[in-house]
Order: C-alpha cells, then structure tokens, then sequence
C-alpha cells in the first residue's frame, strides 16, 4: 500500500498511471485532492502468481488474429472471470483494512501501468467504480478493477498500440468520494483545433459519470488570456448521484435547472487558472477531472492530451505560420531522426521539426505584401487547401503583423534567358547525374570509419549541386509554366479544362511512369510459367524469395528479369525521402502484390501498348486543339503559339521527376554504406542493433563512429517517441498556438454528398475504390481506383492497373498527379479523410475535371 503522500513520478511502475499523478496531484500546493490510497502492482502481481490457467490464456490471446475479435472476446471474459474468483492473501486484506473507515464511500479506480501515459492515455479502457461504502465491497471493486486490465476494449487498444498483455500491471486507486454540486473536464489544449491558448470546459451537475458517459451535453465554456470566449449551454435533463449506502443512480434535474449555467464566468476563468498551473507541472496540455463542493474546485484526474500534434521549438515567444514539408513532398508519415537530418542536409532552406515531421516557418513571408503574395500565389497553383488554411490565419487580422515591403528590393541576378526547346538538354542533364552516381557507387566502396561519414558531407554537397542547377531547375519550370499557359489559354480560348492533361501523355524521358511499364515487362516474362506464378503467391510480405526461384522451371529467367527491374528502380519504396525507409531491393516481396496483379490483369506486350496509346492520345488532341484555334479570330497565331508550347511541355515534362530519382539513388549508396559501417559498430558492441544508427541524426552518428560510444537511453527513448509519432496526422497548417488549420475548398459546384478534391488529370471514371494504405497489400483488379493517403513515385507500378486514383494528399504538379496524367487516369487528390470516408470496395466516380467524387451505392 502507498498512500497519495508517498507517490510521485517514480512510482509508475508501482501505482500505474492514474495513481502516479494522483500523488503528484496531492503535492502542488493549493491543489485539492481528495484523500487515499494505492494498492500496489505488487498486489496485481501475486493475484496473476495464484492463478497458474492465465499464462495459457494469455499464450492463446498473443496468437489470436488482429481481427478475431470472437477470439479476443471469449479469452477476455475467462481471464476476467478467473481472476475475480482469487482469494485475496489475508496480509493484503489487512493491509487495506486499516486504511479504510466502514463509514466512508470510495472511489474505487483502475490505474494500469501503460495508463494516462504522454504516448498513450487508456482513457475509459479499465474500469472505476464510485460510492464504495464497506471494507468487504471495496475488496470487492478491487478485484474488478484487476479484472478490468482485460476488458475488451482494453485488450484491444493494447494490441493496437503495440503493448504486451504481460507487460502491463495493474494497480487500484482507493480514494475518499466528493458529492458535488458539479463536475466535468477541462482541456487546457482545444481538443477540436488543438490549440494550446484556448481551454475548455464541460460541465454538469452532480457527479461526472453522466458527462463522461456522454448521457447528458453538459455546458461548454472556451477560455483564453483569463476572458471565457463562448459559453454554449447544453440541456441538462439528468445528475448522477450518490446513493446511500453505495452506488450511484440517475436521477432527473427539475426542469427549471436543465438550462442554468453550471459555472459562473469567474468559476470557468479560475477553473483554466488551476488548469495552467497543472499543464505547467507535468510538462504539457492536460485532460483534468474536476469536482466543484462547496464552492472549491477539487481534482480526481489529470492526465496527459495525447492526440495533440506536436508545436515545432523555437527560441522566441512570436507567433510563427508552419507549412508541412511532408504534404509537399507527398510523403506525410513520420520520418526517424536519420531520415530527417538528411532531408534538412539536402534542402537549403531551414526547417523545423514536430512530431518525426518537418515544416517551414513562413510568418516572415506573409507579413508583406509582396511575400503574401507570392506565397498564396504557388499555394494557390499546387495545394488550395493550404492556400485557404493561410488565408484564414490572415484574416485574423491580430496573428501575423502587417510589414511594408522593403523600399529597395534586394538586388536579384538578371532573369537569364530563357532554355531553347531543346531535347538534347534533358539527355544531358539525365547523363549527368547518372555519371556522378556511378563516381559515387565506385569512391565510397572501400570506405569506413570516419572517413566514410566525411565522405559523405562532402558528397552532398554534389547531391545539392545537381538537385539544385540552375539548368535542371529551368526545365522543370519550363515543363510547369508551360502546363498552366496551356491550360489557362485553351481553357480561355476553347473552354476546355486541363488541356494538359491528354497533351501530356507519353513524355520521354519519364523514369517514374518507365518504372510502371517495365514491371509490365518482367510480368510478361512470368506469366507463362505455372510454377513461377504458384510460388509468387505463396511468399510472405518479408521472405527473400529470388534465390529459391531459380530451381523453378522458368525461375532462372523470372529471377533474372525481376533483378534487372531491381537494379533499375530498386532503391525506391514508399516514403523514400526518409533514407531509414525498407527499399525494394532490402524487401523484394513489397513489389510482388502488383507483379502477380498484372500478370492477372494484363496480356502480353502491356506496357509497350500503354506507351504508344498514351502518344496517340496526345497526338490526336494535339491536332483537335490546333485545329479548333484555327478556327478562331487570329486562329493562325493562336495556334502558332500553341503548337510551341506543346512542344516545349513535352519535351521538359518528363524530367520533371528526374531529379528526385537521381537524389533517391544517391540516398540509397549512402544507405548501405552506413549499414555497412553500422554492422562493423555492432560486432564492436558499439550499437545495439543494426537499425540504432537510424535513431541518431547525421552529427550524432558522426561522433559515435569517432567515438566509438553510444547513449542507448536516447536511442531507445527516440524508438519509444516515433511509435507514437506513427500515429498522428500532420496538418497542412500549424501555427504556433499549436492550432491545426485544415483549410477548405469554399466551393459550391460539386453534386450534394460528393467529396471535393483539386482536379489533377482530367476525366471521369466510374468502378470499385480500393482503399489501400500499403503498397505490400495491394490486390487489384482490372476496372479499380485506388484510394490512398498520398503516393510517391514508389507508387507508380500500381497506376499502370487502375482506372482512376484518389488521394488525400497532392497538388497539381506532385508526382501523382504527373503520373495520373501521363497514363491518362481521372485523379482528384488533396481529398481531405478520403482513406475513412470512402469504404474498401464502394462503388464511386471519380470527375477528374472539375475535381469531386461522387458515391454510387
């Protein structure tokens, strides 16, 4: 037994979450706490001893499937069930005994060991019982609150948040019962937007339990700077209440009370005081429990508001705007420490980190107006949803000050001039790269220590040189801006929307969509072979199969042609900006879900067929618009011009996504180069696992190999922070408030119900969406469209066999949506929640043109 007095932050492992912050609750001065106890995991852990049965049943609760919840069920109830009928050891009976007064009513509480954590709160998932009177019922709700550590429900968020059943003890909070007038919560943080300067707060009278039961809306008061901002009064019908002689029971309020307000507005003012003093002593917003008697708040709870995103650091109070790198870079999963120094090595613009992502600070631009400008101009072009989430932070009008532009500009180098239509440009910029990749493979082979780490700072400053030249970033912007004359003028001129789209098709040089069509190829070289197929089929998501094939009949050829595409593209994978990630070539087995699709789905000679479909599309709109603009007043210039510039789109369009391959295939040399070096650290008991050196950033892992140390604490506290990152979604926008601002598309066109998006590849499409958040999981059929959170170019072999694609994530030149066109797939992308609110195997149409989806059945 620990009474409140002897617990604090070390106790965790002892009393669980609830009772360690129950003590630390009854340490801060002028906090109110009502009176108890814990008893200790200790306990928990001698009931578990007594009970032998359990280890089987947890035995068969591990091996059950992640969607057997029959399974999960039954187990649960005969874990339960067991331990509720242990005898209690006489010594604990008396243990408790003295600390109880008969005539006294208790809250009896589950505090678990994973519970009320930073990464993870349990809220609900054990159970509490209130108004205990009696030593023999408070042994009783004990028993029930060990018990309860395998509900359902608990079990289920375990498993789901990568706890093990074994891991996780129980203790029980005995605490002395208020009998309020009122009760409810307070968020010190806006649980809807996230924001760390409003609170809120929800009342209602009586006890809380019909709060948080959700029987009653209670009232709700938002308060920030010690002003109560809004006051929204709910209907409260009904109070849970204390019954004589224990429990509680429901009872009705008069008619007259269901609409006065619980809380006054000084109440509500100094309920968020006491609550800002609670966030600062653990250290972040909090989710507090809270009692009003006799005109004093009390505090039964406070735990940690895990569901917030993280607010970048800085060094100074000001306010600051944050744009999400990852939803530019269509890669918005959290990245490892490795991953995000490279990332801020290869890129010359600061940037700042929250929660394993990256973001830029972009206060400064909007404060003028020419920055303002310039900013919801290119936001405006590629992602609407962020240019409206700005919008809506500016016209606040009080967040980011209003600056004049300078009187004299910064002098800027002459606008050089601009590259000819020229394809020999791109075949060099192509060798280029090429060349300096092999330099790279053939120098940095024989290196290690740190020789090796030096090596590779100095190469990335190649890695910049050739992602950053000034001809390479000229064609790209020739292939962009000519995408939006052609689309701006046709669309003037015909009154056709994204011309582009179809005249884009069957560019050279574009090794992402090569990459779709040459898996068509290595399908071709499988399908005839039987046995090959079977095989295929048979492997698991991780085994290393291309060896085994070559025993099969075909094998040989099939292990060939597959090595070949590996050779070629397989330092890519999905998120591959994040240099940790599992390429294709370290998991062959990720790609063989869309292999053994198109050997299904597809005839022979596929990917030759697509291309040349693709550059007969183009070529027929090409000669349909310029005949059309013939036909117009001054027609003959008009299409003059035009035909100018469907050359120069088709002759830089395809480059567009050369550069990010040439950058991904040098991230993937270093890659081995520093698995190599990690191997050698490991056999020096330097490092604990191969993978440790993905927890370090660049710097750090400089100085273990120097070194020849390494802090184990920090890796593994870093291990521990990017499972929880894992699972949360980064905004679009944050602002240092830690407001997320999601933005909205402010349109009425689409049809009612329909999904609204930004049209990226024009067309409509009708068939079965595929929601698929895993390219290892890919089962696809002829005639699908593919619902996912956002693709990188590691996506592409997927859109050679669907008919339509839907991303929560994108923007009009984002490689999606330059591969959606390409192959002439309606795409509308930038769809906010499509992965939940479209369902696996729904019937949809995708309108690619104007930019919505619509529902079928």
């Amino acid at each position: 037994m620990l009474g409140f007095e002897q617990i604090d932050r070390a106790n965790l492992a002892d009393v669980g979450g609830k009772g360690v912050h129950l003590g630390e609750l009854s340490r801060i001065d002028g906090v109110r706490v009502p009176d108890g106890f814990c008893v200790t995991t200790e306990a928990f852990g001698q009931i578990m001893a007594a009970a032998p049965s359990i280890d089987g049943l947890l035995d068969r609760l591990a091996q059950a499937g992640p969607d057997d919840r029959e399974t999960v069920r039954a187990l649960s109830a005969e874990i339960r069930e067991v331990i509720e009928g242990v005898t209690m050891p006489g010594e604990l009976i008396d243990a408790v005994s003295e600390r109880l007064d008969e005539q006294v009513p208790y809250a009896v509480r589950s505090s678990a060991t994973a519970e009320d954590l930073p990464t993870a709160s349990f809220a609900g998932q054990q159970d509490s019982y209130l108004n205990v009177v009696g030593k023999t019922e408070v042994l009783l709700h004990i028993r029930r609150c060990w018990a309860s550590l395998f509900t359902e429900r608990a079990v289920t968020y375990r498993r789901h948040n990568g706890f093990d059943h074994r891991a996780v003890r129980m203790g029980v909070v005995v605490q002395k019962m208020v009998f309020p007038e009122a009760a409810g919560i307070l968020f010190t943080a806006d649980p809807v937007t996230s924001n760390r300067k409003i609170a809120t707060v929800e009342a209602a009278w009586g006890l809380g339990e019909a709060l948080v039961s959700g029987h009653v809306n209670g009232d709700v008061y938002t308060v920030r700077d010690d002003q109560v901002l809004t006051t929204a009064l709910g209907t409260k019908r009904l109070a849970v209440h204390a019954v004589p002689g224990g429990g509680t029971r429901e009872t009705p309020i008069e008619p007259e009370r269901q609409t006065l307000p619980t809380l006054t507005g000084e109440q509500a003012v100094g309920l968020v005081r006491l609550g800002r003093r609670l966030e600062a002593h653990f250290g972040g917003p909090q989710d507090i429990e809270w009692c009003l008697v006799d005109g004093d708040f009390h505090v039964v709870q406070s735990r940690p508001i895990t569901t917030l995103f993280p607010i970048p650091e800085t060094a100074d109070d000001g306010n600051h705007v944050y744009l999400s790198v990852g939803h530019q870079q269509m890669m918005t999963d959290a990245m490892k420490p490795l991953g995000l120094s490279f990332w801020q090595l290869t890129t010359p613009r600061p940037m700042h980190e929250a929660g394993g992502r990256l973001f830029v600070d972009v206060a400064p631009q909007l404060a003028t107006p020419s920055g303002r400008d310039a900013i919801l101009g290119n936001a405006g072009k590629s992602d609407p949803l962020i240019r409206d989430a700005l919008q809506t932070v500016l016209d606040r009008g009080d967040f980011i000050p209003s600056l004049p532009d300078p009187e004299t500009p910064p002098s800027a180098a002459p606008e050089p001039e601009p590259m000819p239509t020229d394809p020999a440009i791109v075949a060099e910029l192509i060798a280029q790269n090429q060349a300096s990749v092999e330099t790279l493979r053939r120098e940095i082979e024989p290196l290690s220590g740190p020789a090796l780490l030096d090596f590779i700072v100095g190469d990335l400053a190649e890695l910049r040189r050739l992602l950053f030249d000034r001809r390479s970033f000229q064609a790209i912007m020739a292939s962009m801006d000519t995408t939006w004359w052609l689309n701006d003028h046709l669309e003037q001129w015909l009154g056709e929307k994204n011309a582009a789209d179809v005249l884009t098709q069957s560019v050279p040089h574009n090794v992402t969509s090569e990459m779709g069509l040459a898996l068509l190829d290595v399908a071709d070289v499988i399908r005839p072979h039987a046995e090959v197929v079977a095989f295929l089929q048979g492997i698991s998501d991780d085994e290393d199969f291309l060896d085994e094939l070559a025993g099969l009949d075909g094998g040989q050829e099939a292990r060939d042609a597959i090595q070949a595409y590996l050779d070629q593209y397989g330092m890519r994978c999905a998120g591959e900006i994040d240099i940790t990630r599992t390429r294709w070539t370290e998991r062959p087995a990720t790609l063989v879900p869309t292999l053994l699709g198109n050997v299904k789905n597809f005839e022979p000679g596929a990917g030759k067929r697509r291309f040349e479909q693709g550059l007969e599309e183009a070529n027929r709109k090409e000669q349909d618009v310029l005949t059309r603009l013939r036909g117009l007043p001054d027609g003959e210039a008009k299409a003059e011009e035009t035909k100018r510039m469907i050359d120069r789109v088709r002759t830089f369009a395809g480059y567009r996504e050369y550069p990010k391959y040439g950058m991904i295939s040098r991230y993937f040399v270093y890659k081995q180069a520093l698995l190599r070096e990690a191997g050698r650290l490991l056999d020096d008991g330097v490092l604990h696992a191969p993978d440790d050196i993905f927890y370090l950033r660049f710097e750090e892992l400089q100085e273990v190999v120097r070194s020849g140390k390494a802090d184990h604490d920090l890796i593994q506290e870093r291990r521990e922070a990017f499972r929880t990152y894992e699972t949360l979604t980064p905004p679009r926008v944050l602002t240092s408030d830690g407001e997320a601002i999601t933005g909205d598309y402010r349109r009425d066109d689409a049809p009612p119900g329909a999904l609204v998006g930004l049209p990226v590849s024009a067309g409509t499409v009708e068939g079965r969406a595929r929601v698929i958040t895993d390219i290892a999981d890919a089962d696809l059929e002829a005639g699908d469209i593919l619902v996912t959170a956002f693709t990188d170019p590691s996506w592409t072999p997927l859109f050679v066999g669907v008919d339509g694609l839907v991303t929560e994530v994108g923007g009009l030149m984002t490689h999606g949506a330059v591969i959606a066109r390409e192959y002439g797939l309606p795409a509308v992308v930038g769809v906010d929640r499509a992965t939940r609110l479209i369902r696996d195997g729904q019937r949809i149409r995708v309108n690619g043109t104007d930019g919505y989806i619509e529902f079928l059945d």
